[in-house]
């Protein structure tokens, strides 16, 4: 059996630091198991036209593995070349780089590590509110500079607390978000999801749903975003919802890139709609040099908090989905049971019941 890995390059960190799991260097971990089975495994960061490792091995690979922080985007028309193909499996959460409309026509499992990234991710929002909220990024820049102006950074620096935060999703992620922001004091903690969370654990994180997506940002100092990519949530924040956003508030994405548009994001920095933007998911990754999240600015100069993906990807989080990555193929390989969390598409069919959270 052929096992394609796609995964990204670790460089001389990967050599020096073994745990860097989700790295081409260290391979997940699984290939000296996987060569003892018996099975063949190709690792490569090569993923991009046809003569990319990628599009080379996936006609007779029977399991591809990548990650989200740097996909091999699985279209339908290589689903369509992939006779072998049986199951994809993400080492980590988010499965939006497989056209999973046609793994389900074909008939290829899909499977992910749920709940590998959950507290990385959450302590990487909050983290990431900070930033923009007291306007750190200029701050340190300036110190960069070997100047010293603290009014240039303290007009646009503010406390969390007394301040309105909300959550677009409240499943896994959204939901340690607001658990960890109960001791900030906040004036109040919202969110918007198309099911009320339990009313006991609304009630622990003292928690108001808002079910209207315009009211709800409407009402934020701070918006984060905690739901799946899928065809409801692309381009969800665009022009038409910035408008209604308060102006100046704070916008926080580490769900997935193409869920904010991209232009309209970076229209609403620059007219001051927005205060700031953070994440680390870009509409494609790795993101081009001249994407505009990369350089983009308020017009005081400041509240731009991009990063690369990797917020799902400390390396507590990475012996977590190498692991889960290597138990879902290990469940492959025996014909047993995969955990149902793990299921995104079935043999033909969409599990939905873990997609709708992340």
């Amino acid at each position: 059996m052929k096992v394609l890995a796609i995964l990204y390059d670790g460089g001389d960190a990967a050599i020096n630091e073994p745990r860097l799991l989700g790295t081409v260097e260290n391979k997940l971990g699984i290939q000296d198991w996987l060569a003892a089975e018996g099975h063949e495994l190709v690792v490569s960061s090569s993923k991009e036209g046809p003569d990319s490792d990628f599009q080379k091995h996936i006609v007779d690979a029977e399991v591809l593995i990548t990650t989200p922080f740097h996909p091999g985007y699985l279209t339908r028309d290589l689903i369509e070349k992939a006779k072998n193909l049986k199951i994809c499996i993400t080492a980590g959460v988010g499965s939006d780089h497989i056209d999973l409309n046609a793994a389900v026509d074909h008939k290829i499992q899909v499977l992910e590590v749920s709940g590998s990234n959950v507290v990385s991710v959450a302590e990487h929002v909050v983290m990431s509110i900070l930033l923009l909220v007291r306007n750190f990024v200029p701050a340190h820049e300036m110190i960069e500079r070997g100047d010293w102006k603290v009014s240039d950074v303290a007009r646009n620096a503010f406390d969390l607390e007394g301040k309105v935060v909300g959550t677009i999703g409240a499943g896994r992620i959204g939901y340690r978000v607001l658990q960890r922001l109960v001791p900030f004091d906040c004036k109040e903690l919202l969110y918007y999801d198309y099911a009320p969370l339990p009313e006991a654990a609304a009630k622990a994180v003292n928690a108001r749903r808002v079910e209207d997506l315009k009211e709800f940002v409407s009402q934020c100092d701070v918006v984060t975003v905690n739901c799946p990519l899928h065809e409801g949530t692309l381009g969800l924040v665009n022009s038409e919802l910035l408008a209604s956003f308060k102006k100046g508030a704070w916008l926080v994405n580490t769900a997935r890139g193409a869920i904010c548009d991209k232009d309209a994001v970076a229209e609403a920095l620059a007219s001051g709609r927005l205060a700031g933007y953070a994440g680390d998911v870009w509409n494609v990754q790795p993101a081009p040099k001249e994407h505009v999240w990369r350089t983009m600015k308020n017009p005081l100069g400041g509240g731009n908090g991009m990063v690369p993906h990797y917020s799902g990807t400390t390396l507590d989080a990475q012996a977590r989905y190498a692991n889960g990555a290597k138990s879902i193929l290990e469940n492959y390989l025996k014909g047993t049971a995969q955990e149902p969390q793990n299921v995104i598409v079935g043999l033909g069919k969409y599990e939905t019941k873990a997609y709708g959270q992340r």
